[in-house]
């Protein structure tokens, strides 16, 4: 029992150190409306990750491409999770060009790439924001660590430090994820949220 409460516990105080944080908050802030702004201009999100992190990727892009709470029409969303294009790179260039390659084929002059990384410092994920810097997106980064390679590469950056270890950040991580779709949704589909 003492376990589940501690770990619930920690659970806890990683979301209040998330309230806390007027940083990381404006940043949520600021990361909602760049979406925003690219998917009004005609944009597309690309999102990346490794391990948890491309499920939080995969998770984003698929609520926004399917559906979120309520019907709308669906928005461009990708992330970057095809096998049969992330083998094919990692054979033929190596796994630290799996996201950058896919950046370089898709990625166009404002749209948007989301890029997470709890230790911000995966080699393909830091390649995938040099390759979406080289070609004029923004890339919106979601970390766990202060002062991390992937932060200086960042249009903008939402920093959760939540503990020692990677699910803490994780579990941070997926209820931003959330807020993100939620900002984007109210600015473009306000009468989904209307009571």
């Amino acid at each position: 029992m003492n376990v589940i409460t501690e770990t619930l516990k920690e659970a806890r105080s990683a979301i209040d150190g998330l309230l806390a944080n007027e940083v990381a908050l404006a940043a949520i802030g600021e990361a909602g409306r760049l979406l925003t702004e690219s998917l009004k201009a005609g944009g597309r999100i690309y999102s990346c990750g490794n391990g948890g992190s491309m499920c939080d990727a995969m998770h984003f892009a698929e609520e926004l491409s399917g559906r979120y709470r309520l019907d709308r029409r669906p928005l461009p969303a990708a992330a970057i999770s095809d096998p049969s294009h992330m083998t094919c790179v990692a054979n033929d260039f190596g796994y630290e060009a799996v996201f950058s390659r896919y950046i370089e084929a898709h990625g166009r002059p404002g749209d948007c790439l989301l890029a997470i990384s709890t230790s911000g410092k995966s080699p393909n994920v830091l390649a995938a924001a040099r390759a979406a810097a080289a070609k004029d997106l923004k890339i919106i980064a979601m970390t766990g660590r202060v002062g991390c390679p992937l932060s200086e590469l960042a249009t903008v950056e939402i920093c959760t430090p939540a503990g020692r270890f990677a699910d803490r950040v994780q579990e941070v991580h997926i209820k931003i994820v959330h807020i993100l779709i939620e900002l984007i949704e109210r600015d473009l589909f306000p009468e989904n949220y209307r009571k």
